[in-house]
């Protein structure tokens, strides 16, 4: 099980370094222009000089983290912890000695630019939370005993508080409607595409946002238990965690490295004593095997070929915050999807109309004309799905009341009519009915037009899914890819959406803490997890799933925290992307085998004798131009 990391202590150089990185690079093209300038310089003597300023300006950084970590890790852990960094400076130093000036500042400039970029490529995925604290509210309106309103900070409130919540105000803090009647948009927190109505005796979340009525609430939470709290706090701990991918490499680095410096005397002392070489030829093989044993080639393995990956989404308009999460990608095992605005379109629209029997096409058309000027009257979201469905049609001179709790009312020459929830109708006829239950069990809203309390239409809405999620569904599927759907929605909605798309699970009902626990059950079940979200409610999941996947057109919080991001809020993108890294993973792996194989080569045959210092570098720099060729083939589309 892959452990999500947004830890950057981790690295896989293992650079701890306070450097003022700018200063760093500077330097290091400074010095390759200096290097540039030898290569068409006549004197020898001259190009040796250019050659080792170079390799000291550009290698600044290579060198002091080689020794500066290395002493800090070895204090740390009590015991010798030498990074890459040092060996590569050894092995600069050692190819300096034998006078191969080119080749030293060669490697120091292939690892040091390299370097540059994985660590420029992974600060993108610094995950910053200030905007989800710009969220959290941060006044109230408080009821004083004699009835006067104070604001005071949230922080005040109190378990027992009453509050005053003006039309358009944010709620403050988690509590309870005493009086008044509104609907609260709370899509933030739960995920829900519409407002809910809301009474007295429901209940409220802090940092959701009031409709048109006023309410007076009663606090039944500290601010540092609500709901919004809670997200803000599953965010910043989740944020700590450290993968066990990054552990690992940090783990294996001095390992590599302290097996290298030790080899590096003793093939010395082998040659010299049991091969019989004489002093010379056994200090220039040795330094032929820590050249070859260097890791420049697999210092290229990866980044290349990553960046290039990088760079192949984006022009599709998905793009990552660090190369190492589309690495997590290819092993993906489940994908957890939220609803609302990731696989549905994020607003209502008609699905579906219907009749009283006894309803005739004339009186059809009058009736979609009066649903029509009511509606237009009102700024309701499912008033919006209604007027951009009859989008043509003509509209009335009357005027309609919004009632609340019971709807649209208006009264035309003595005759009464009235748009409403089902709740809100005494009597309804079967026929109604059954298509009510109908539509209810495909997850749709279904509001009713009643001529003097009798109905005689209805009209199903529902936040319909997107075609291109269909697709991207179907090609998980496809690729033994677990699917679930997350939402705060009923879940007899989430589970009508989920039979549409063919989603293999469907987990509704869900608070934005569970959504977090629920992502932490997939990965005890799969290897990696996956999770695509858009909303503030998605932050604790998107930041615990091993790849957090943000939707474009979501809040800034979910893209903040999230490791991914798709532009064009498609998830055939999110498909496309899973190809990418899939091939990704090939070529590091052919690479990886490349840079092994080249170091085991040579290595072998130097003992043989039959490696000179000339061929050790054509061979080993051409391993590293050959693996940074085959990641630039992620640059062509999959």
């Amino acid at each position: 099980m892959t452990e999500h990391t947004h830890d950057h202590a981790c690295r896989s150089c293992s650079h701890n370094n306070d450097h003022n990185h700018s200063t760093e690079i500077v330097l290091y093209f400074s010095g390759l222009v200096i290097f540039l300038i030898a290569l068409f310089i006549p004197s020898e003597t001259w190009k040796s000089i250019l050659y080792f300023i170079a390799l000291l300006i550009s290698g600044y950084s290579v060198i002091i983290d080689g020794f500066t970590d290395t002493y800090k890790q070895t204090i740390k852990k009590q015991k010798f912890t030498p990074n890459v960094h040092i060996l590569m400076t050894l092995a600069a130093i050692g190819a300096v000695i034998i006078g191969e000036y080119m080749e030293a500042t060669l490697l120091i400039l292939i690892f040091a630019g390299a370097h540059f970029l994985e660590h420029y490529a992974e600060d993108k995925s610094n995950k910053e939370i200030t905007n989800l604290l710009e969220l959290n509210p941060t006044t109230a309106r408080r009821i004083k005993e004699d009835g006067e309103i104070e604001i005071v900070d949230v922080a005040d409130l109190r378990i027992g508080d009453q509050l005053s919540v003006l039309n358009g105000d944010q709620i403050p803090t988690d509590g309870v409607v005493i009086s008044g009647d509104s609907a609260v948009d709370q899509s933030s927190i739960t995920g829900e595409s519409l407002p809910v109505e809301k009474t007295t005796g429901d209940a409220l979340f802090g940092s959701t946002i009031n409709g048109t009525g006023t309410l007076t609430m009663e606090v039944t939470k500290n601010s540092a238990d609500t709901v919004i709290a809670k997200i803000i706090e599953l965010v910043s701990q989740t944020q700590s965690n450290v993968s066990k991918t990054a552990a690992f490499i940090k783990r294996v680095e001095p390992v590599y490295v302290t097996i290298v410096i030790i080899l590096t005397p003793i093939f010395y002392l082998l040659g010299f004593y049991i091969f019989g070489w004489t002093a010379y030829e056994s200090f220039y093989r040795t330094m032929v095997f820590l050249i070859a044993t260097s890791p420049c080639a697999l210092a290229a393995t990866d980044i290349p070929a990553s960046l290039s990956a990088i760079s192949n989404l984006a022009k599709r308009g998905v793009l990552f915050k660090g190369s190492s999460y589309l690495s997590n990608l290819a092993e993906l095992a489940v994908v957890a999807f939220d609803k609302t605005g990731t696989l549905t379109t994020g607003h209502p629209s008609v699905t579906d109309t219907y009749f009283a029997n006894e309803v005739t096409e004339q009186e059809k058309t009058q009736i979609i004309q009066m649903i029509v000027s009511m509606e237009a009257q009102a700024n309701h979201p499912l008033a919006q799905a209604i007027l951009q469905y009859y989008d043509t049609v003509e509209l009335l001179d009357i005027e309609a009341e919004n009632l609340i709790g019971i709807g649209l009312v208006t009264e035309v020459e003595g005759t009464m009519y009235k748009i409403g929830k089902p709740s809100s109708y005494k009597t309804i006829p079967d026929d109604i009915l059954s298509q009510t239950e109908l539509f209810e069990h495909e997850g749709k809203t279904v509001v009713y037009f009643g001529i003097d309390d009798k109905v005689v239409a209805l009209i199903a809405i529902q936040d319909v899914p997107k075609d291109t999620s269909k697709e991207a569904i179907q090609y998980f599927k496809e690729q033994k890819i677990h699917t679930v759907m997350i939402t705060g929605d009923a879940k007899r909605t989430g589970e009508a959406i989920g039979r549409s798309l063919g989603l293999d699970e469907v987990r509704g009902n869900v608070m934005p803490e569970e959504k977090a626990k629920i992502v932490a059950e997939l990965k005890e079940t799969y290897p990696v997890a996956a999770m695509v979200g858009d909303g503030v409610n998605d932050a604790p999941a998107l930041v615990a799933a091993d790849i957090g996947v943000a939707m474009g057109e979501g809040t800034d919080i979910a893209i903040d925290v999230a490791d991914s991001v798709l532009m064009k809020n498609d998830l055939t993108k999110f498909a496309y992307t899973y190809e990418v890294a899939k091939k990704l993973r090939k070529i590091v792996i052919q690479n990886t085998f490349i840079a092994l194989g080249v170091v085991l080569f040579l290595v072998i045959v130097n003992m043989t004798g039959q490696m000179n210092m000339t061929l050790a570098v054509i061979i080993h720099e051409g391993s590293t131009l050959a693996v940074i060729l085959n990641g630039l083939r992620m640059l062509k589309e999959v």
